[in-house]
C-alpha cells in the first residue's frame, strides 16, 4: 500500500499548523489513526424527513477504501445505533471491519467486528417529557412541529413549517424549562430542539474510544452544535499532546459554529465525500 506526500492531497487542505501535522501523521502512519464522523449533515444530507436521511453513497464508497488502511473508523451520532445502521447500511458494506457506531451520543454501541449491539434502557425522564410535549406544542400554537422519538431522547423538528427558524426560537425556552424540570437538557440544532440526558456527549464518547484503541491521530468531522463537545475534547487532547487531531467542519447556511474551530472546512456532505475520495487516493487505498 503506497503512501503519497502531504502535498498530494488536494484542497481543501488544512488551514492550521496543527491540522497539517495531523494530516501528515495520518498519511505516514494510518494504522494508528482513527477517522470519526457525525452522521446527519455530515455523512448524510439534512432532509425534511429524517427517516430518509441516507448516508452519501460516495462517502460510503470512500470509507470502504479507507477502512482497511486505518486503525479505526467510527460514527458518533445522536441517532440510535439501529437507525444509523439502517440509514448507513454499514453492516452491508465491504471494508468496514474496523467500524464502531456510537449512538445516542455514546450511550449505545455497535461494532462491525462482532455485530453486537449494546443498547441500555432509556431514562424514564425522557418518556415523561415525551408525554408532555404535545400539550406544550399546542399551547404555543405551533401546529406542524414533528416529534421524533429516539427512546433515549426526543427531538422536535420545525423544518417544513412556514417559519422554521421562528418556530424553533419559540420552542427553545419552554422546552428547556420542561427538560430541566425532569433533569434533562434541551439542545438546539439545525431546525431542531433535542431533549436528552446531558451526562453523555460526543466528547466523552471519543475520549473513551481513543483510550480503548490507542490511536495516535484522529480525524473528526461534524456539522452542528451537538459536535461541539467532540471539538472541545479533541482540542484539549491535542493541546495536551495526547494525540494529533484534524477537525473537519461540514459547513452549511444553517450552521457555521464549528467553522472557526476547524482545521479543514468543507461545504456540505458532497464536499466531504470529495475530500474523502481524495484522502483515499492519497493513502493509496
Amino acid at each position: 500500500m503506497g503512501r503519497m506526500a502531504l502535498s498530494a492531497v488536494p484542497a481543501p487542505s488544512p488551514r492550521t499548523q496543527a491540522g497539517t501535522a495531523a494530516l501528515a501523521s495520518l498519511l505516514s502512519d494510518p494504522e494508528h489513526a482513527m477517522l470519526a464522523f457525525d452522521f446527519d449533515g455530515t455523512l448524510s444530507p439534512i432532509v425534511d424527513d429524517p427517516e430518509q436521511a441516507h448516508a452519501s453513497e460516495r462517502s460510503l464508497q470512500a470509507l470502504e477504501r479507507i477502512g482497511p488502511c486505518v486503525g479505526k473508523l467510527a460514527v458518533v451520532t445522536g441517532r440510535p445505533v439501529r437507525t444509523a445502521l439502517r440509514l448507513g447500511a454499514f453492516a452491508e458494506r465491504e471494508g468496514l471491519a474496523h467500524l464502531s457506531i456510537l449512538g445516542q451520543y455514546g450511550a449505545e454501541r455497535w461494532d462491525a467486528e462482532t455485530g453486537v449491539e449494546s443498547v441500555p434502557p432509556p431514562p424514564e425522564a425522557v418518556a415523561e417529557v415525551r408525554a408532555a410535549l404535545p400539550a406544550l406544542i399546542d399551547s404555543l400554537g405551533l401546529t406542524g412541529v414533528r416529534i421524533e422519538d429516539k427512546q433515549r431522547a426526543v427531538v422536535l423538528h420545525t423544518r417544513g413549517l412556514p417559519d422554521p427558524a421562528g418556530a424553533q426560537a419559540i420552542l427553545e425556552g419552554p422546552v428547556a424549562e420542561l427538560a430541566q424540570e425532569h433533569g434533562l437538557a434541551a439542545e438546539p440544532g439545525r431546525l431542531v430542539v433535542e431533549v436528552r440526558d446531558p451526562s453523555v456527549d460526543k466528547g466523552g464518547a471519543l475520549r473513551g474510544l481513543i483510550s480503548e484503541t490507542g490511536v495516535r491521530t484522529i480525524v473528526f468531522a461534524g456539522d452542528d452544535l451537538g459536535d461541539l463537545p467532540a471539538y472541545e475534547a479533541l482540542t484539549a487532547m491535542r493541546e495536551g499532546g495526547d494525540v494529533e487531531v484534524l477537525l473537519v467542519a461540514v459547513a452549511s447556511d444553517e450552521q457555521t459554529v464549528l467553522v472557526p474551530r476547524a482545521d479543514v472546512v468543507v461545504h456540505g456532505p458532497d464536499e466531504l465525500a470529495d475530500w474523502l475520495e481524495r484522502l483515499a487516493d492519497a493513502l493509496g487505498c
